[in-house]
């Protein structure tokens, strides 16, 4: 009887070591889970701040020099073929106000030659290939920030790390005190400013090449009209 009163009497108290236990695990569970990745960022220590900034700062960029090269790189099919037709009827007036209509970088082009036909050919085309070159220096305007970020971004993120590093053993050689999780833990923390400091460099990287393959390919595409409106002026008859 005594032997089943104690087991009664323990029996409490096992549950509620046991839910206590179970509490414990659900709140540390919760507490990891709310840790937002905001907070997680931050911990990356000092280098942080300056990559935010950073990041902003290039997609701000991006988000500028987007819609600005797609509207100076709009190119209106019709246009090429209204200019030779306008050119080859003798109706120069016309040519110039239909190349000019639109007000993007290919149309500019184009007026600045027609604007000038009855000049050398020679100097037609030298002033429409300047032309085109201060049309491409517009769009670039702006994407040396982003080859700059791309370039010191990782660089801010090493040094976030390696400062991080040397104060972990900086404290190690105070304290005396070495184990693997103080070291695993601080390590864990600096490492993130690497990752950030890479991931906002690839960010400006794959930009800055991206809207140098778009400029590119808008600098051939002008080329060959242009080459197309020398012709109907060598030959307003028979040019194509």
């Amino acid at each position: 009887m005594t032997f089943l009163n104690f087991a009664l009497q323990a029996a409490p108290v096992t549950d509620t070591i046991a839910n206590a236990a179970a509490a414990a695990a659900t709140t540390e569970v919760s507490v990891t889970e709310n840790v937002s990745y905001l907070d997680f960022i931050l911990k990356g220590g000092v280098m942080i701040y300056p990559l935010i900034v950073l990041l902003f700062f290039c997609i701000y960029v991006i988000i500028e020099r987007y819609l600005s090269i797609k509207k100076a790189t709009k190119m209106d099919s019709n246009m090429v073929n209204d200019v030779k037709i306008q050119l080859r009827a003798g109706r120069l007036d016309n040519a110039i106000m239909l190349a000019g209509r639109e007000n993007t970088a290919a149309g500019n082009i184009l007026k600045s030659g027609v604007s000038i036909i009855g000049r050398p050919i020679s100097e037609i085309e030298s002033v429409m290939e300047k032309t085109t070159d201060v049309e491409v220096a517009q769009m670039e305007k702006g994407l040396g920030y982003l080859g700059l970020i791309s370039g010191i971004a990782p660089i801010l993120g090493f040094i976030g790390t390696i400062s991080g590093v040397i104060k972990i053993f900086h404290t190690i050689s105070n304290t005396g005190n070495l184990n693997i999780q103080t070291i695993s833990g601080g390590l864990y923390e600096k490492m993130i400013s690497s990752g950030a400091g890479l991931v906002v460099g690839v960010i400006a990287y794959c930009a800055y090449h991206l809207f140098n393959m778009l400029i590119d390919n808008f600098a051939l595409k002008v080329q060959k009209q242009s080459l197309e409106i020398i012709h109907v002026i060598q030959d307003p008859q028979n040019g194509n």
